[in-house]
């Protein structure tokens, strides 16, 4: 009866070759891998032909779906390669971890102190393989394990090197050994037991190197079962999911992970590669992103790298020196072009499939057929949509993502669509197997998306006390097709705001709810239920308005002036005649009332002049009346700050306007003036540069635009220099003293 230990790495393409070597030769009657017990039923989807890798088993706690774990394999991780000759040889094969049942409820029960690391802590994750590294002059682990194990030739004895070195840092590192590692290894022994108590004879044990010397030199049964006794327990679950060769990096987070998952996967299929292959796939992608890259070029790469392999004595090209040669012959010295590499080649876009009947969630599964009626394929690459929502497939695509989103599971990002018209969508969707963690922690509002949709926003509009909120959300369910939900949200939504006379907070839920009348044509949705309730809040705010615009201070107006602008927009987007008036009347109210704000005033002027509600004659008599220098300064430069608001193309094409503000301004005293002047000068910096610039040449010219006559032969008056350079300082021109002579 024989055990044999195989001490690997997790994911390299010289272990998975060697473990499956040395099985070919041990021909044992049992496998032992390190992995969850819990995950072994899924074992028999191994070899199933939809099963392709990358590919993670998702193990995780029912209770609390968002306590997860994955456990991922790639072709050429050593575990995967253990469990494909068990399966194909038909003779079993058992994870032998601890339990994670045990391990979840352990996690459950710490505390926020025992989850904190020490403050002596090292801020990296302790890998023993950096000391032999160190100890070897490597600075890197990873290269000096790839050059040791991955890519050598000569593989005779190599499970007993990784032994001999593993018991060596062992002793010397036993602190290393933690609490939840000793509890690890004492169930590995109970399971290796357990298979020697049912005579099997030939035993293959694969397991992270680290553990190795453990599970050789076993103690007493008893002291293993003393440390396991009275373990806790939760329920959990498992199921495949698909990875991606990206979060197999190290560089996505994964403790485990490896730098380069595609180029181990070139390793692995072509083991006996020099550089031929590799730099030509390297050629191959710098063609495509239009580099000139000839047949010339990749052969000197390859000798190149063939000759730095040589002088550094290694048996053929690491991927460091296939790096070197790219960068000196096909990049000419220039490494931006790696970036490319490292994303395409080094790490690569694989993404692994999983079988339709895999055990998952009714969600999940729900999601998944609606992915593939949709032809919606999952991608590790961010793959771009353009949506027409005329076509019904698109419709239905839409509707899919924007109830994802909902859920707040953002398999797609819906970004800016050119053009106009609310017939077209743009979406960018990128696969993260982490969403399939969101997916079940969702999987409590419904088996299917709709019902989880529904009931997930009708949820959350129960439990939302603010206006603005609920319409939001009312925004957001109208595309995304949720009839249960949308009836829901409008009865709320209607019944909160017949009892809200918060005019501010009235006028924000107007965006959402006039964003959802421009969908009612394309996606067939009854618009005439929000129109109702949009017709109710705009004449209560229009009645209330001009009362809530008076006896403001000037940052409380500051704030109504953009709640001017959103009620403005709201009502031009809806072009409702009714609610035109009713606007139109509040706005003349604020307009004649002294009582306003005065830069409220003043913008509800320049609303009512640019919709043309009144007469130039009225315009520029509310205009003196405003800018009369009886009135105070600082009141007046606010009312011409609203008035100007947005714009100074007023003050560009008409000269009486323009004449009025700067007679005003000449006769103010200089006390007055530089009360004024931090409001002025906020005023026109809101212009841009082209009408800063024309109102600049207007003041040269007098005051009258081109069309008033002959400028050359103007002849600028007395009075009228002594206002320009003050006009000049406003708009942050200075005239030189050579032109002020000359005038």
């Amino acid at each position: 009866m024989s055990v044999h230990i195989l001490g690997i790495r997790h994911h390299g393409p010289g272990s998975a070759r060697n473990v499956r070597a040395c099985l070919e030769a041990l021909q044992p009657d049992i496998v032992l891998v390190e992995g969850p017990p819990e995950a072994d039923p899924l074992l028999q989807w191994v070899g199933h032909d939809m099963l392709q890798p990358p590919v993670a088993i998702l193990a995780y706690e029912p209770e609390i779906p968002a306590h997860s774990a994955f456990y991922p394999f790639a072709t050429y991780s050593p575990e995967w390669q253990a469990i494909t000759y068990a399966r194909s040889r038909n003779i079993p094969v058992k994870f032998m971890d601890l339990p994670l049942t045990h391990v979840f409820a352990l996690e459950n029960e710490k505390t926020p102190e025992e989850e904190a690391p020490p403050a002596d802590a090292p801020a990296y994750h302790f890998d023993p393989i950096a000391l032999l590294a160190t100890a070897d002059g490597y600075e890197d682990a990873e290269a000096w394990w790839d050059h040791m194990f991955e890519y050598r030739r000569n593989n005779e004895g190599i499970f007993d090197a990784v032994m001999e070195s593993m018991e060596l840092l062992r002793e010397e590192l036993s602190s290393r050994n933690d609490a939840m590692n000793q509890l690890r290894e004492a169930w590995m022994r109970k399971l290796i037991r357990q298979a020697q108590k049912e005579m099997y004879t030939e035993i293959a044990v694969v397991c992270g190197a680290w553990h190795a010397p453990a599970l050789k030199h076993m103690p007493p049964a008893k002291a293993d079962n003393e440390l396991l006794k009275g373990l806790p327990k939760v329920k959990i679950a498992c199921s495949w999911t698909p990875w991606t060769f990206e979060r197999l990096s190290s560089q996505s987070g994964y403790r485990a992970g490896i730098t380069s998952p595609g180029w181990y996967l070139h390793k692995w299929e072509f083991p006996d590669d020099n550089g031929t292959r590799w730099l030509t796939n390297v050629a191959r992608l710098f063609r495509e992103k239009q580099m000139d890259i000839s047949t010339a070029h990749v052969m000197e790469a390859v000798r190149l790298s063939n000759a730095l392999a040589a002088m550094r004595a290694l048996p053929m090209p690491a991927l460091e020196e296939l790096n070197e040669a790219t960068v000196s012959v096909l990049c000419n010295g220039d490494t931006m072009p790696m970036q490319l590499i490292q994303q395409q080649l080094i790490v690569s876009n694989h993404i692994g499939a999983v079988p339709d009947d895999v055990p998952k969630a009714p969600l999940q599964a729900d999601i998944e057929k609606q992915q593939k009626k949709l032809r919606l394929p999952l991608t590790a690459d961010y793959k771009d949509y353009q949506l027409d929502l005329r076509e019904a497939n698109d419709l239905q695509r839409s509707i899919l993502l924007h109830r994802l989103q909902l859920l707040d599971i953002n398999w797609g990002e819906q970004r800016h669509a050119d053009g106009k018209g609310t017939f077209k969508e743009q979406w960018r969707l990128q696969w993260e197997p982490a969403l399939a963690v969101d997916i079940i922690d969702k999987s409590c509002w419904g088996n299917t998306l709709i019902d989880a949709a529904n009931a997930f926003v009708t949820d959350t509009a129960a439990r939302s006390q603010q206006l603005k909120d609920i319409c939001r959300l009312l925004e957001n369910s109208i595309p995304a097709d949720l009839p249960e939900a949308t009836a829901t949200l409008i009865n709320r939504v209607n019944n909160m705001a017949a009892t809200n006379h918060d005019v501010v907070q009235l006028i924000d839920v107007l965006p959402p709810l006039v964003s959802i009348t421009r969908y009612g044509n394309v996606r067939k949705t009854d618009a005439g239920l929000v129109l109702g309730i949009l017709e109710s809040i705009i004449t209560r705010i229009c009645i209330n308005l001009p009362a809530a615009s008076t006896h403001l201070a000037e940052d409380a107006a500051t704030v109504m002036l953009d709640q001017y602008y959103a009620m403005n927009d709201a009502v031009q987007t809806l072009a409702n005649e009714t609610l035109t008036a009713q606007w139109q009347q509040a706005l003349q109210k604020i307009m004649n009332d002294a009582q306003s704000a005065r830069s409220l005033a003043g913008y509800a002027t320049r609303l009512l002049n640019d919709s043309r509600h009144i007469s130039a004659e009225a315009l520029l008599q509310v205009f003196s009346l405003a800018m009369s220098v009886s009135n105070d300064p600082t009141a007046a430069a606010l009312w011409l700050e609203g008035f100007l608001k947005g714009s100074g193309t007023l003050l560009l094409v008409d000269d009486s306007l323009f004449a009025l503000l700067r007679n005003w301004m000449q006769q103010l005293e200089e006390e007055h003036f530089m009360q004024a002047l931090p409001l002025l000068r906020r005023a026109f910096s809101a212009f841009s540069g082209p009408e800063r610039r024309q109102i600049g040449e207007k003041v040269k010219q007098g005051g009258q635009s081109r069309s008033a006559g002959n400028n050359d032969s103007y002849t600028y008056a007395p009075r009228a220099v002594k206002g320009i350079p003050v006009i000049m300082q406003l708009l942050g021109y200075h005239l030189t003293e050579k032109k002020q002579e000359h005038a």
